[in-house]
């Protein structure tokens, strides 16, 4: 018995031999096993490309692999082109969806059927099309047209997920059909991406990075998959891999901004350190200063004017000035030589950190805003659209309210882990839309 040859890529993308859907899931699972197969499909495709002399078939063969490698534009002008044949219109109908052109894209597939692509095949992606243009309702009913082995395949469990979701069903039922689909297909990118999301918007972090990592193996890759996985990475300080998902984002869609900026920011983060000994250092000063006063010996009238002036750590006095405390009613200069003896057995000093004394957050007098200023303040930050960067911020400091996130400067924007410029920018932008500023903007 002969051994099985070896796939070439290359060859499959460039020769007149048979193309079709096994052609293309090869194609796929070669990239999948090797990403770096993807330079070769685009090498063959740009090589492809530049044959004057191209049959309509050839023009097929190609129209499939630029909407392969992400350039879908071309791959409706060559396959506007092309043959005619089947899978021209179904991969046609793909392209036109890839561009947001829903009603164009079911045009496409209802072309493919007609010239006898695979109905249900089609039919999902139909399904698919009208779901993406908000016709949630009338996907759900073309997927309820369906019977047979096909509603135990992972494309029809994911479809359905999807179309229930976007109906706002329950969640349990939207879990309950990826976890099917999943058993159904172990490598269905789509269902992958879902259940990753599932788990990162609840906080699964661990799960949902394994979730997405396997996603990310899958070819062609959601360019969400591949946002979220670096956004994931970088919350373990992982930056290399971080940087290696928004290349591949590059690498297909030079010009997309999202991955080029998160690319900027991962990079500048890689370069970052920890200094464990600082670490230390800071953590003894913080026990230091969060020592009371009551724990020395002071006399009757210095203990009792710390206390009439709100003072009740070490910390606490090296935030007031020598001033400050000779201005208060019966504290002289014998009680702040005694203060100053106290300080300097623990190495601190009077005001040293006077400057950076914490200043009370402002606070918004709701009798003066009128119920449309009050009832913004009171929604959610989720009204803002924000990126995905931008919302962990806001979970790990706590904030749910716009009112809440108004109380922050950037700089305590930016103090967030994996907050940078990029994100303080979109959230001015966001809040300058609505008319708002962050505190000291």
């Amino acid at each position: 018995m002969s051994p099985v040859a070896e796939f070439d890529l290359r060859q499959t993308v460039i020769s007149n031999s048979t193309f079709g859907p096994n052609e293309i899931k090869q194609i796929a699972h070669a990239i999948s096993s090797d990403y770096n197969n993807f330079r070769t499909l685009r090498d063959a495709t740009n090589e492809l490309a530049q044959q004057t002399a191209r049959t309509p078939a050839a023009s097929a063969r190609l129209g499939v692999c630029q909407y392969l490698i992400g350039r879908y534009g071309d791959a409706v002008q060559t396959l506007t082109n092309a043959d005619g044949g089947a899978l021209t219109h179904f991969y046609l109908g793909k392209s036109y969806l890839a561009l947001d052109r829903y009603a164009e894209a079911l045009k496409g597939y209802e072309s493919a059927e007609r010239a006898g692509y695979n109905k249900d095949e089609v039919t999902l992606a139909k399904a698919d099309a009208m779901r993406y243009s908000g016709d949630a309702a009338g996907a759900l009913k073309v997927l309820d047209g369906l019977s047979g082995a096909v509603e135990q395949t992972a494309e029809y469990l994911y479809q359905r997920a999807a179309t229930v979701a976007a109906l706002g069903g329950n969640r349990s039922e939207v879990i309950a059909l990826l976890e099917r689909a999943i058993d159904a297909d172990s490598t269905h990118p789509g269902v992958l991406f879902s259940l990753a999301l599932e788990n990162d918007r609840h906080g699964n972090d661990d799960y949902a990075r394994q979730l997405y990592e396997r996603a990310a193996k899958q070819f062609p890759t959601n360019v969400g998959t591949l946002i979220n996985l670096g956004l994931l990475y970088e919350d373990i300080e992982h930056f290399e891999r971080a940087k290696q998902c928004y290349l591949r984002i590059l690498d297909v869609f030079p010009g997309h901004e999202r991955a080029r900026l998160y690319f900027k920011d991962a990079d500048a983060s890689r370069d970052m350190y920890y200094d464990e000994e600082a670490r230390r250092r800071q953590d003894r000063l913080s026990q230091i200063l969060s020592v009371p006063v009551t724990d020395f010996e002071l006399s009757v009238r210095s203990r009792n004017c710390l206390q009439k002036m709100g003072i009740m750590t070490l910390g606490d006095l090296t935030e007031t000035t020598e001033q400050e405390l000779l201005s208060s009613k019966n504290f002289g200069e014998t009680s702040l030589v005694e203060i100053r003896e106290m300080l300097s057995s623990k190495g601190l000093e009077l005001g040293q950190f006077a400057s950076t004394k914490w200043q009370e957050e402002p606070v918004f007098e709701s009798n003066a805003m009128s119920e449309d200023e009050r009832a913004l303040l009171d929604r959610p930050i989720a009204d803002l659209n924000l990126s995905v960067r931008a919302r962990k911020c806001m979970v790990r400091l706590g904030l749910t309210t716009i009112g809440e996130l108004l109380r922050r400067t950037g700089d305590d924007l930016l103090e967030c882990k994996n907050f940078g410029v990029t994100s303080l920018n979109e959230v001015r932008e966001k809040l300058t839309a609505n008319g708002l500023k962050l505190r000291g903007d």
